[in-house]
């Protein structure tokens, strides 16, 4: 097999861009239909070709996204302690995985309060790939409304229990993603999303663009503001020193080594949940600080998510029917060069936004 160059790393983002160009306007004229209407996305598919979609690696025959761990929400009656137990006990690479000739798998993990409001444009986006993923929901326990039967979303919820905002609640739910996400061999890089979160490519090319790079994608920066450095605690030093402290936003991307190495972790996580308090957020500290600390060289230091926090605040920018558009998506999905995988770069540096 030939050996990938840094040359040949730093294009084929660029061709999947291209190869699933058709793909990924039909996505977001899908979007757009759902806030301006039919008419309004017809009129604009007429101005578009839309080509097949590029051919997917064969999926496996072995398991059903509805049939990994069985029917309805009693996934398992594991307690958090356990399912981290398991978890923890599961390889950490994919050589299991290769031995049983399954396909690799991307686990999409969901932190809801309640419904997915955009489930079709997410449909759209999963169909025809069965067997190249898996969904994980983390829900309100008090939402007890499914989808239709024929949805990949049917009984897709793991066991879930309250979540606050800014808590260690938020924490644990992401743990809890992770836990149960890990139990599966066959997923190998794992995304958490929220219910207001949109792909702006074709499944395509978001399998190929993870699944190619080498790297996780986490936002990890050193803040000196009051906001950044201001909410580190000294009690934490010296296992946590502030020069180790970082801070980004909680929509990460992981490879299955360090989706296994935050369950695991029983060092930091003790640590950060009884001294990150209010005004710190643990979401916003734990995964990138831990990340930067122990896996600096495996991490490409950014989220493939997009959010717009232009407008200062706690929370970024929403956007209402009069701010959706066709230019607004298209700036969304381009960038400038960001890092991908070892030594390459790329300037498709998001696949997400919210």
């Amino acid at each position: 097999m030939k050996k990938q160059t840094t040359k040949d790393l730093h294009s084929r983002p660029r061709r999947l861009l291209r190869e699933c160009c058709s793909t990924s306007m039909a996505s977001l004229l899908f979007f757009l239909s759902l806030v301006f209407g039919f008419q309004f996305a017809k009129c604009l598919f007429l101005a578009v070709e839309i080509a097949p979609l590029p051919s997917s690696p064969t999926p496996s025959t072995s398991s059903t996204n509805a049939e990994e761990f069985g029917s309805s929400l009693q996934w398992h009656s594991m307690s958090d302690e356990e399912l981290m137990r398991r978890a923890a006990e599961m390889p950490p690479s994919d050589v299991e995985r290769r031995r049983s000739g399954a396909a690799a798998k991307v686990a999409f993990m969901f932190l809801t309060r309640g419904r997915i409001p955009l489930r079709p444009l997410w449909e759209r986006f999963f169909k025809g790939h069965t067997g190249l993923f898996s969904i994980y929901i983390h829900a309100s326990p008090e939402f007890n409304v499914e989808p239709p039967e024929d949805s990949v979303f049917f009984k897709r919820r793991i066991p879930s229990k309250p979540v606050q905002w800014g808590r260690w609640s938020i924490l644990d739910a992401e743990r809890r993603l992770l836990a149960n996400a890990l139990l599966d061999p066959s997923n190998q890089r794992f995304v958490l999303l929220s219910e207001s979160c949109i792909p702006l490519f074709g499944f395509p090319t978001v399998y190929a663009y993870l699944l190619d790079s080498t790297l996780s994608f986490v936002s990890s920066f050193d803040d000196p503001r009051r906001a950044g450095r201001g909410r580190y605690n000294r009690l934490m030093h010296p296992t946590v020193a502030l020069a180790d402290w970082r801070k980004g936003p909680q929509w990460f991307e992981l490879h299955r080594r360090l989706a296994a190495a935050i369950v695991a972790d029983r060092r930091y996580y003790p640590l950060f949940r009884e001294h990150c308090r209010s005004p710190c957020y643990l979401d916003e500290h734990y995964v990138p600080t831990l990340v930067t600390k122990l896996f600096p060289g495996l991490n490409a230091n950014r989220s493939v998510t997009w959010a717009d926090w232009s407008r200062g605040g706690s929370h970024p920018a929403t956007y209402n029917r009069g701010d959706v558009s066709v230019r607004l998506l298209q700036r969304m999905r381009s960038g400038s060069k960001c890092a991908y995988s070892d030594n390459a770069t790329t300037s498709t540096c998001f696949l997400f936004a919210r």
